[in-house]
């Protein structure tokens, strides 16, 4: 028995990395799934590896800035699996370049994906979970939207509007009976972080107390502490997942 067993969660970005992780560590609680993003072989295989731990999935295509989109994945996963009673608002994107070399483009690219997106599904879920009253909706933030970063103007501020929508949501929400957190994570092991050169690589290092990049299960493991029980009485919280380097 799965302290998930009976839920579905709807999770985006999930098609590899940490939406990945996130989806199979769900599914092995005994969530059911539904899996957004827009890379379509990458979402077959997160799919495939949902399947063997025996749950219900079905895959999503949408561009999660766009509410038509967001509004049809949250009503084909209702119509399909019977709710929405987890919401990981995982997606996102970078597009790093000094603030002086910015575009607007650039800017309003990833303030798209990664806060517009992560609105337009708190807001898609929202009504269905106060009818029940009961959801459970966990954003992933970076520690970044905390600290900031040289580079990463847009990113640090798209992520920072998650953290601050992440609270104000969780006021308006609660009385309900559904809950708003976010994770906040650090450096992860990824294909970027693989590539870096090895200088570049000793200096992320040196910052981190624990003396390792994080890992996409690290990540994965909150989440599931946020969306499970065992949160119960927690909600607007920002929770970083970083190794010591943002205490």
């Amino acid at each position: 028995m799965g302290q998930l067993d009976g839920k579905v969660a709807l999770v985006t970005g999930s098609a590899r990395g940490i939406g990945r992780a996130i989806a199979e560590k769900l599914a092995a609680e005994g969530a059911d799934l539904a899996l957004c993003d827009l890379q379509a072989d990458w979402l077959a295989e997160t799919a495939a590896a949902v399947e063997t731990l025996g749950q219900k999935v079905i895959c999503l295509s949408a561009d999660v800035s766009k509410g038509d989109d967001v509004n049809k994945a949250v009503a084909d996963t209702i119509e399909q699996l019977g709710g929405v009673d987890i919401l990981v608002n995982n997606a996102g994107i970078t597009k790093d370049t000094l603030l002086m070399r910015m575009s607007e483009e650039q800017w309003d690219d990833v303030l798209a994906v990664n806060l517009r997106g992560t609105f337009l599904f708190t807001k898609a879920v929202a009504r269905p979970m106060m009818k029940k009253r009961a959801g459970n909706i966990v954003n992933v933030a970076s520690i970044i939207g905390l600290i900031g970063n040289a580079g990463q103007c847009n990113y640090a501020a798209s992520k920072a509007g998650v953290i601050a929508l992440t609270k104000s949501s969780a006021k308006e929400l609660a009385p309900r009976g559904v809950r708003v957190n976010a994770i906040a994570p650090g450096f992860i092991e990824s294909k970027m972080t693989e590539g870096l050169p090895e200088d570049v690589r000793k200096k992320m290092l040196d910052a981190i107390p624990m003396g390792r990049f994080g890992k996409p299960e690290d990540v994965a493991d909150v989440v599931l502490f946020l969306a499970g029980v065992s949160s119960g009485y927690m909600t607007g919280q920002v929770l970083t997942v970083s190794g010591g380097m943002v205490m």
